[in-house]
């Protein structure tokens, strides 16, 4: 590690939360990258005080102290997280042809982004990957023998993909009709609940009734039959739980602050890819269904795991 030199851009989405900022902006810090692309929401104005909390979430930006290519796209008004991140997206890859991304609240661990930064080069051509995710949502449950493993969920807590992946991204659902009324949902994920709950997801999401771009980037790896790429361990922790955040608001979840731990490099590739079903299952009922009852003992078996480990 002490040897690597990051080569490829970072990508940063920051808004208001200075304390979350600094810490994130301090990883990217370590890191070193070369060029940092920088998105950032404007105020609302119905809300006093805000105008002021993005000014000084902006003005960390202005602490770069290491020779890097700063690239600033900034908005005046509010457009909100759909707009900004999708339109901010949209902007990193017609800037650069591949990029690791994070929020404001999204900490990585520092190897991260070599563990990024390897998979971008070693899956650049491939189509079937569409992203690399750094979040391992198993609560311990080691499922490969390798370094990571396939899956169907594109979890964005940190991230890194291509421009050749974004280019199918579509914020209006426009194949969705298609793929509701030729029930295309049940080829792609075939237990009945898993379909019922997706289907309810994405027309909501289409009807403008759930505002996000999340659920978009997800249909559009399943239309292209696309995989992300899941470490064996959990690389970036979210720390935005909490009343001020959008949508995780419960800062009593188990999927908040979630520990970090070093993934071992060089990295171990599986020859072959492969969807891990039971790791897909188990993320479908916990994370996006959340079934408490699997959730908590999920939970509770990574807590005595941990304790282990802390020994």
């Amino acid at each position: 590690m002490h040897n690597f030199q990051l080569k490829t851009p970072v990508a940063f989405l920051i808004f208001k939360r200075t304390e979350s900022t600094e810490r994130v902006f301090e990883a990217i810090r370590q890191a070193k990258p070369p060029k940092l692309l920088v998105i950032a929401d404007g105020p609302r104005t119905d809300r006093p005080g805000e105008a002021d909390k993005c000014a000084a979430t902006r003005a960390i930006i202005d602490r770069v102290d290491w020779d890097c290519e700063v690239l600033k796209n900034y908005s005046d008004v509010n457009m909100g997280m759909k707009k900004r991140e999708a339109s901010g997206f949209d902007w990193v890859f017609e800037t650069v042809e591949e990029a690791i991304i994070l929020e404001d609240d999204t900490l990585p661990h520092p190897t991260f982004f070599r563990y990024c930064e390897e998979l971008l080069h070693y899956y650049r051509h491939d189509e079937r990957i569409m992203l690399i995710s750094g979040n391992n949502f198993q609560f311990g449950r080691k499922r490969t023998e390798y370094s990571y493993y396939f899956s169907r969920y594109p979890n964005t807590w940190g991230w890194a993909s291509w421009r050749r992946a974004w280019q199918h991204y579509d914020i209006e659902m426009k194949l969705w009709p298609k793929i509701r009324d030729g029930e295309w949902l049940k080829f792609i994920l075939e237990e009945p609940k898993t379909v019922k709950f997706w289907f309810k997801k994405f027309q909501e999401t289409y009807k403008e009734k759930i505002s996000t771009w999340d659920y978009q980037w997800i249909l559009t790896c399943w239309v292209n039959n696309g995989f992300s790429i899941v470490p064996d361990v959990n690389l970036v922790t979210n720390l935005g739980f909490g009343s001020e955040a959008t949508n995780t608001k419960d800062s009593t979840s188990p999927f908040s602050n979630i520990p970090t731990q070093k993934i071992c490099l060089p990295l171990q590739h599986p020859p072959f890819v492969i969807r891990h079903v039971q790791a897909d299952y188990f993320i479908q009922k916990t994370h996006y269904q959340y079934q408490p009852n699997i959730l908590w003992r999920a939970f509770n078996k990574s807590r005595k795991i941990i304790n282990k480990m802390m020994k």
